[in-house]
């Protein structure tokens, strides 16, 4: 597994996650609307092709999870791959899903 560092950057209605690996080009990203303060809207996710196989998406997923669970916030999961990774993991994520 690579040593992944993320990022969150954000702005009163928006935010996103970067995902960066040391030696490797590109960043991974995960992006959301803030629809409440109790509730996020998680709209895409993308992952370049040099960071394929590395876990990066995963480990975005984990991270807005663990988050929004610290915020008390719900997520909502418009994202193709994080509704995909929930419903995988729901153990994970049952108590975070909007």
């Amino acid at each position: 597994m690579a040593d992944i560092d993320i990022t969150r950057e954000e702005t009163d209605t928006k935010g996103r996650y970067l995902a960066t690996v040391a030696g490797v080009d590109g960043s991974g990203e995960m992006t959301f609307s803030k629809a409440s303060p109790t509730m996020i809207i998680v709209d895409h996710t993308a992952v370049p092709d040099s960071m394929r196989g590395m876990g990066v998406a995963g480990a975005l997923a984990r991270r807005v999870i663990a988050d929004a669970r610290k915020a008390g916030q719900k997520i909502v999961p418009l994202c193709p791959f994080l509704r995909s990774y929930m419903d995988r993991h729901r153990e994970e994520s049952a108590d975070v899903i909007g």
